[in-house]
């Protein structure tokens, strides 16, 4: 399904999860890589694994129990905002739609296939050394299933809506919106689509089987009152709702962030154990890659792409870095308007609200503008070689890192007790033990024995041209 192959560099799938070209450059006649989007990709996979993995002593870099975002979620609209930008750059000339469309068709089933496959349940890395999910409980959804449909709606619009030859922009401010209009018109509809479900939805009263083992309500039926409409709160919410008629609830993450929050623990916001008293729904289900919500991070992906029409149109630099930097700040704006009060459409990564969305863009616009700024204009490129590396093998650490294979695989040699591995070893004995605090201990070890590891090993790999092509 993945291959891994020895390729040339510039004729290589370099997008995490999507075909991205070579492009153009101001200054020179030749074709060269985008460097700063391989930096941006790489960054974002290394906040993954900073805050997956110590995210559990440092809750303020964890996702949001609910409302608000914290360092966590940024990670996925960064990513649907890069698979945006390789999709203009891929299909920047299309000659062939049915090929076209046959590769993306095949790309996103391998992304359904590893999807399934790393967070279905299959798959108990790092910790547990055993494999097997019971397929009446296998979560449906996750991350790389909510950047497959990103990739596929956005991909096919980007496919049918473009001439094989480069299209010609109008004069005027706008021209580059109005030449695109195709791309708007399928965003305003997921908008549209997603508010009129999130606030339009009658969410009747529910109830489900509590599945925790660890929990004394273990097999039994809870109820949850609701039979309201348009609210946002955990458990009466369109967005769960839809999750539960279409997935199913036992199809569900199991593991919620809201169960970090106030009303469900007294460790709040650490991870312990549920309060008592703690209303019926800490002990539920809820997706946060979800349909509904899915269906909203389209719009993260089409933003992306616009940011990548910018790259094909505007040749010079400042002219690129004017429309991101103005783009990215009204974004911002827009977004910070919605979240106000007044407006009650507060910043929800569960949810993955309209103003969420606005805010978290906004972000990825200024973030790219400032490494494009510092790698292809400025040429600092060589500051940020191992974030390049990694996100030039995105896929690789994805897998092996982020989701542990790696890690598994060593913690299954352990010496005479499954917790005495040499991962578990480094990280006590290094690093916690080296500075006195589990907390501090914990980040350096991310930082340096996970972070900086893999951003040398894909530095090897990039020296001997070994990618991980999807």
């Amino acid at each position: 399904m993945s291959e891994i192959k020895v390729v040339d560099v510039m004729s290589h799938d370099q997008g995490l999860l999507v075909h991205e070209e070579a492009v153009s450059t101001p200054n020179l006649n030749e074709k060269k890589r985008l460097a700063s989007l391989d930096i941006f990709r790489g960054l974002t996979v290394a906040l993954m694994i900073l805050v997956d993995d110590a995210g559990g002593d440092w809750p303020v870099i964890a996702h949001a129990p609910w409302e608000g975002c914290n360092l966590a979620d940024f990670v996925m609209p960064f990513f649907l905002f890069i698979v945006g930008v390789s999709i203009a750059l891929a299909f920047k000339r299309v000659s062939n739609k049915f090929e076209a469309c046959k590769k993306v068709g095949f790309r996103t089933c391998k992304l359904l296939f590893w999807g399934l496959l790393l967070q279905g349940g299959f798959s108990h890395a790092p910790d547990e050394l055993t494999y097997g999910v019971d397929v009446t409980m296998m979560r449906f959804c996750g991350i790389l299933q909510r950047i497959a449909l990103s990739y596929l709606v956005v991909a096919l619009v980007e496919i049918f809506t473009k001439d094989s030859h480069e299209v010609s922009l109008s004069t005027g401010r706008f021209s580059i919106f109005k030449s695109y209009y195709w791309h708007w018109i399928v965003g305003a509809s997921v908008l549209v689509i997603y508010l009129a479900t999130l606030y339009g939805t009658c969410v009747p009263d529910w109830e489900f089987v509590v599945s925790d083992k660890d929990s004394i309500l273990y097999g039994k039926i809870q109820s949850v009152p609701c039979g309201v409409r348009g609210k946002l709160n955990p458990p009466c919410n369109a967005v769960g709702y839809v999750d539960r008629q279409v997935l199913g609830i036992n199809h569900m993450y199991h593991h919620p962030a809201w169960r970090r929050s106030k009303a469900c623990t007294d460790d709040s916001p650490y991870e312990g154990s549920l309060r008592q008293d703690a209303p019926s729904w800490c002990h539920a289900p809820f997706e946060p890659e979800g349909v509904l919500s899915s269906i909203s991070a389209i719009l993260s992906t089409i933003i992306g792409v616009h940011f990548g029409h910018t790259i094909l149109h505007f040749k010079e630099h400042s002219a690129r870095l004017k429309h991101w930097i103005s783009t990215g700040l009204a974004l911002l704006s827009l977004g910070l308007t919605l979240h106000s009060p007044t407006v009650m459409m507060p910043l929800n990564k569960q949810l993955y609200t309209f103003s969420y969305t606005c805010i978290t863009s906004g972000a990825a616009a200024l973030v790219f503008s400032a490494l494009y700024s510092l790698v292809d204009v400025l040429e600092w490129k060589h500051v940020f070689l191992p974030l390049e590396w990694i996100g030039m093998n995105a896929m690789l650490v994805y897998v092996m890192g982020a989701e542990g294979v790696l890690a598994a695989f060593f913690n299954g040699w352990y010496y005479r007790h499954p917790g005495n591995t040499l991962i578990n070893w480094i990280k006590e004995h290094v690093f916690v033990r080296v500075w006195h605090s589990r907390r501090v201990g914990v980040l350096m070890y991310v930082i340096f024995a996970e972070i900086l590891f893999w951003g040398l090993v894909t530095g090897v790999c990039h020296r001997f041209k070994i990618y991980w092509k999807l």
